[in-house]
Protein backbone atom coordinates (compact mmCIF):
# COMPACT_ATOMS: atom_id res chain seq x y z
CA UNK A 1 0.00 0.00 0.00
CA UNK A 2 1.38 3.70 -0.92
CA UNK A 3 1.75 5.91 1.60
CA UNK A 4 2.03 10.02 1.52
CA UNK A 5 3.70 11.76 4.11
CA UNK A 6 3.08 15.86 5.01
CA UNK A 7 5.41 17.91 6.33
CA UNK A 8 2.95 20.43 7.38
CA UNK A 9 4.71 24.85 7.43
CA UNK A 10 3.02 27.62 7.42
CA UNK A 11 4.27 28.51 4.03
CA UNK A 12 5.01 24.91 2.40
CA UNK A 13 3.74 21.53 2.91
CA UNK A 14 6.36 19.04 1.96
CA UNK A 15 4.84 15.82 0.18
CA UNK A 16 6.45 12.12 0.14
CA UNK A 17 5.00 9.49 -1.47
CA UNK A 18 6.37 5.41 -0.80
CA UNK A 19 6.78 2.94 -3.35
CA UNK A 20 3.23 0.98 -4.03
CA UNK A 21 4.86 -2.12 -1.57
CA UNK A 22 5.57 1.15 1.41
CA UNK A 23 9.01 0.04 1.93
CA UNK A 24 10.99 3.32 0.42
CA UNK A 25 10.07 6.89 1.02
CA UNK A 26 11.20 9.73 -1.63
CA UNK A 27 10.26 13.20 -1.56
CA UNK A 28 7.42 14.20 -4.16
CA UNK A 29 6.82 17.77 -4.03
CA UNK A 30 6.44 21.24 -2.08
CA UNK A 31 2.42 22.51 -1.99
CA UNK A 32 2.53 26.38 -1.34
CA UNK A 33 0.22 26.86 1.43
CA UNK A 34 -1.11 30.96 0.76
CA UNK A 35 -4.81 29.26 0.24
CA UNK A 36 -5.68 25.89 2.58
CA UNK A 37 -8.67 25.21 0.83
CA UNK A 38 -6.16 25.00 -1.97
CA UNK A 39 -3.47 23.47 -0.73
CA UNK A 40 -5.99 20.38 0.45
CA UNK A 41 -7.37 20.04 -2.70
CA UNK A 42 -3.75 19.51 -4.27
CA UNK A 43 -3.37 17.01 -1.49
CA UNK A 44 -6.41 15.54 -2.13
CA UNK A 45 -5.93 15.05 -5.79
CA UNK A 46 -2.09 13.56 -4.92
CA UNK A 47 -3.78 11.11 -2.78
CA UNK A 48 -6.39 10.20 -5.91
CA UNK A 49 -4.20 9.82 -8.03
CA UNK A 50 -1.54 7.97 -6.42
CA UNK A 51 -3.69 5.52 -4.88
CA UNK A 52 -2.57 6.52 -0.98
CA UNK A 53 -3.84 4.15 1.48
CA UNK A 54 -2.62 5.67 5.05
CA UNK A 55 -1.18 9.46 5.67
CA UNK A 56 1.79 10.52 7.88
CA UNK A 57 1.74 13.63 9.01
CA UNK A 58 4.74 15.12 11.22
CA UNK A 59 4.27 16.69 14.03
CA UNK A 60 6.08 19.06 15.31
CA UNK A 61 6.85 18.40 18.96
CA UNK A 62 9.58 20.62 20.69
CA UNK A 63 12.97 19.31 21.53
CA UNK A 64 11.98 18.32 25.13
CA UNK A 65 8.71 16.31 23.49
CA UNK A 66 6.23 18.63 24.50
CA UNK A 67 3.41 20.22 22.17
CA UNK A 68 3.48 23.52 20.91
CA UNK A 69 1.37 26.30 19.30
CA UNK A 70 2.41 24.95 16.17
CA UNK A 71 0.89 21.50 17.08
CA UNK A 72 -2.25 22.90 17.20
CA UNK A 73 -1.56 24.06 13.93
CA UNK A 74 -0.76 21.82 12.18
CA UNK A 75 -3.71 19.57 14.32
CA UNK A 76 -6.26 21.95 12.38
CA UNK A 77 -4.89 21.38 9.10
CA UNK A 78 -4.78 17.96 9.30
CA UNK A 79 -8.59 18.29 10.61
CA UNK A 80 -9.79 20.34 7.71
CA UNK A 81 -7.86 17.99 4.69
CA UNK A 82 -9.55 15.33 6.91
CA UNK A 83 -12.87 16.04 6.43
CA UNK A 84 -11.64 15.37 2.37
CA UNK A 85 -10.64 11.86 2.69
CA UNK A 86 -11.18 8.77 4.23
CA UNK A 87 -7.73 7.87 3.87
CA UNK A 88 -6.41 6.91 7.53
CA UNK A 89 -4.48 9.67 9.28
CA UNK A 90 -1.51 9.11 11.54
CA UNK A 91 1.24 11.90 12.98
CA UNK A 92 5.11 11.11 13.56
CA UNK A 93 7.64 13.09 15.67
CA UNK A 94 9.16 15.23 13.29
CA UNK A 95 11.77 16.44 15.69
CA UNK A 96 15.25 17.51 13.53
CA UNK A 97 14.09 16.22 10.47
CA UNK A 98 14.44 19.41 8.45
CA UNK A 99 17.74 19.52 10.04
CA UNK A 100 18.63 16.03 9.10
CA UNK A 101 17.39 16.69 5.36
CA UNK A 102 19.11 19.60 4.67
CA UNK A 103 22.53 17.67 6.29
CA UNK A 104 21.38 14.79 3.69
CA UNK A 105 21.30 17.12 1.24
CA UNK A 106 24.60 18.64 1.29
CA UNK A 107 26.50 15.29 2.21
CA UNK A 108 24.86 14.25 -1.27
CA UNK A 109 26.08 16.94 -3.13
CA UNK A 110 22.91 18.39 -3.52
CA UNK A 111 21.86 22.44 -4.11
CA UNK A 112 20.70 24.22 -1.20
CA UNK A 113 17.40 25.58 -2.90
CA UNK A 114 14.92 22.47 -2.99
CA UNK A 115 14.55 21.01 -6.83
CA UNK A 116 12.06 18.75 -5.92
CA UNK A 117 11.16 19.76 -2.07
CA UNK A 118 9.34 16.88 0.41
CA UNK A 119 12.80 15.91 1.60
CA UNK A 120 11.93 16.03 5.40
CA UNK A 121 8.67 14.37 5.09
CA UNK A 122 10.08 11.67 3.13
CA UNK A 123 12.45 11.24 6.28
CA UNK A 124 9.29 11.52 8.31
CA UNK A 125 7.61 8.56 6.13
CA UNK A 126 10.42 6.56 5.79
CA UNK A 127 10.94 6.57 9.53
CA UNK A 128 7.11 5.34 9.89
CA UNK A 129 7.94 2.69 7.26
CA UNK A 130 10.75 1.36 8.93
CA UNK A 131 9.07 0.80 12.36
CA UNK A 132 6.00 -0.54 10.57
CA UNK A 133 8.61 -3.37 8.80
CA UNK A 134 10.12 -4.39 11.75
CA UNK A 135 8.91 -7.72 12.86
CA UNK A 136 7.53 -8.27 16.06
CA UNK A 137 9.81 -9.59 18.79
CA UNK A 138 7.95 -12.73 21.06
Amino acid sequence: MRSLGLDVGDVRIGVALSDPDGILASAFSVVERKDDSLAIKAIVDIIDQKEVGRIIVGLPRSLDGGLGWQVTKVKEFVRRLSRYTKVPLDYRDERLTTVMARRLKRLSGGKKRREKGGDAAAIILQSYLDESQQPELS
